[in-house]
């Protein structure tokens, strides 16, 4: 098998940019990592704990409600100058 090298992997990130173009690249590269990172997990099993806790935490952190307001009270917000 050859070895990759860098005149290879420049070469693969031109035409990497050529089709996805500058503003997917970065979105594209965070997913395929995302999958690298998630596939070895499932293989080697690791994964599972993370979720875990994960989920754990989800599930302890108090949902906080919205502060509520008043008609009135966002329209006073509004008229009120700025200094």
């Amino acid at each position: 098998m050859p070895n990759i090298g860098p005149m290879e992997l420049i070469v693969v990130l031109a035409i990497a940019l050529l089709v996805l173009g500058p503003k997917r690249l970065p979105d594209a590269g965070k997913s395929l990592g995302r999958g690298i990172r998630e596939f070895k997990g499932a293989i080697t099993g690791h994964g599972d704990e993370r979720d875990e806790e994960v989920r754990v935490r989800e599930e302890l952190t108090p949902m906080m409600p919205a502060p509520l307001v008043t008609r009135d009270e966002a329209s006073a917000r509004e008229r009120k100058p700025v200094a």
